[in-house]
C-alpha cells in the first residue's frame, strides 16, 4: 500500500485498468444483456444511458439504450434526461483530466519535450481559443466525449462553464440522434 501512495502515475494506472476492465466486460454477454434491459427503466434508463454515452467503450450500448427508449419516451425528454447523465459522466472525465491526470501527463510530456514547444503553440493567441471550441464540437457530435472533455480540461475551463456547455451540447446531440432515428424508422 505504501508503494501505491508514492506512485507518481496513479491516475494513468487507473485509466489503464479501466480500459482493461471495459474490454473484459465487453466480452461478457450477460453484461450486454443487463445494459440493454436498462431501456426498460424509463427515465432512470435514459440517465444511465447518458452516462454511458460519453465513454468510448460504452457509447454504442448507451446509444442503443437511447434508441430503445425512443419507442416509449419523447425525444425531448430523452435528450434532457440523458443530457444530465452525460454531464455526470463528463464531469468524472473532466475532473480526472483537469486535476491529477493532467499533472501526470505533464510529467511524461516534460521528458519528451523539455522546452514545451507544443504547449507554447497551444497557448498562443492563435490557438488558445481552439481547444474549448474543438472540444465543444466533439461533445455535440455523436462521437464519445473523452477527447472533447480532455481538450476542455486542458484549457482550464471552469467547472460551472463545463457543466452548462456539456449539458446543452450533449442534450442537443442526443436529441438529434434520437429524432433522426425516429425519422428513419419504418
Amino acid at each position: 500500500m505504501s508503494y501505491w501512495r508514492h506512485w507518481k502515475y496513479k491516475n494513468l494506472t487507473l485509466v489503464f485498468l479501466g480500459i482493461v476492465l471495459a474490454l473484459i466486460l465487453s466480452r461478457i454477454e450477460a453484461f450486454h444483456t443487463f445494459l440493454l434491459h436498462l431501456g426498460n427503466f424509463g427515465y432512470i434508463g435514459a440517465f444511465i444511458a447518458g452516462i454511458l454515452f460519453v465513454n468510448i467503450f460504452t457509447v454504442s450500448t448507451g446509444a442503443l439504450i437511447l434508441l430503445i427508449l425512443a419507442e416509449q419516451l419523447s425525444a425531448i425528454e430523452i435528450g434532457l434526461i440523458a443530457g444530465l447523465g452525460a454531464v455526470v459522466g463528463g464531469l468524472i472525465i473532466f475532473h480526472l483530466v483537469k486535476d491529477d491526470f493532467s499533472k501526470e501527463l505533464e510529467l511524461i510530456y516534460d521528458k519528451i519535450d523539455s522546452k514545451h514547444h507544443f504547449i507554447k503553440l497551444l497557448h498562443s493567441k492563435y490557438f488558445h481559443w481552439t481547444l474549448p471550441v474543438v472540444g465543444a464540437i466533439i461533445i455535440a457530435s455523436p462521437f464519445p466525449d473523452e477527447l472533447g472533455v480532455t481538450l476542455m480540461g486542458i484549457s482550464k475551463m471552469k467547472t460551472y462553464k463545463f457543466v452548462i456547455v456539456s449539458f446543452l451540447l450533449n442534450s442537443l446531440g442526443i436529441f438529434l440522434i434520437v429524432s433522426a432515428s425516429l425519422l428513419v424508422k419504418p
